[in-house]
């Protein structure tokens, strides 16, 4: 998925299995010759890094203690003494957030062609409740010092976490997809694929609230047709 929400591919993941051996097929699809690729800790994986490099991608991968060896390595380093990157500092939705970037070159690290460490911390105010977060999350990238500037570092962070609410949430809350009743063979996946039909034509046609634009393809269902050039 790109950071405008909009899905390029998608794949089934194998029963009893997890994400991780569906990464190669799925991206295999896509032309990755000078993109961005940004995962959660989970594709943290040699192979992974490796398959970008080889296809043309750099990434920015997150780090979590199950890479023990890559997290301690970034963790533990003199952050306090690294300069500020990025200062962001949002007010929205009865909450306060402010996110901080630095970032740190190094000679070698155990991870295909990585290049950069970036520490994101994050705090949250929720003037609701009155609790106060913050949060630390360590990541590496293979693009080199220079090559992007703290601010599209920060956007492009930023706009991969924003992937939970462009698609899945509103695929559980628009759509409904918990409570599908349709599970028998390929038949979810169809329905997926779909939905993610529907939220990428809406958004290419100007649309950022899907339920709003539901409700509008209801009243007037020539218009996605017309969108998508199958009626005049």
């Amino acid at each position: 998925m790109d950071h405008t929400g909009h899905v390029l591919a998608q794949r089934q993941v194998a029963d009893k299995s997890n994400e991780i051996p569906a990464f190669r097929p799925l991206l295999d699809s896509v032309d990755l010759t000078g993109t961005v690729i940004a995962a959660y800790a989970l594709h943290t994986q040699h192979a992974h890094g490796t398959y970008l490099r080889e296809r043309g991608a750099h990434y920015i991968a997150q780090v979590k203690a199950n890479h023990p060896g890559v997290f301690d390595r970034v963790r533990r380093l003199p952050w306090r003494e690294i300069t500020l990157d990025h200062y962001d500092r949002t007010r929205a939705h009865h909450r306060l957030e402010i996110r901080r970037l630095k970032t740190a070159e190094f000679a070698h690290l155990d991870y295909p062609d990585a290049r950069q460490a970036l520490q994101v911390v994050r705090w949250r105010a929720d003037f609701t409740t009155g609790k106060l977060t913050i949060e630390r999350v360590y990541l590496i990238t293979s693009l080199p010092p220079g090559a992007a500037t703290g601010a599209q570092l920060a956007d492009w962070i930023r706009g991969h976490w924003k992937i939970e609410n462009l698609l899945h949430h509103v695929r559980d809350r628009t759509f409904r997809e918990d409570d599908s009743k349709i599970h028998a063979g390929h038949l979810p996946r169809i329905m997926a694929g779909l939905r993610n039909l529907a939220i990428g034509v809406h958004r290419q046609d100007g649309h950022t609230n899907i339920a709003t634009a539901l409700r509008h393809t209801a009243r007037n269902w020539r218009k996605p047709l017309t969108t998508l050039g199958i009626t005049g």
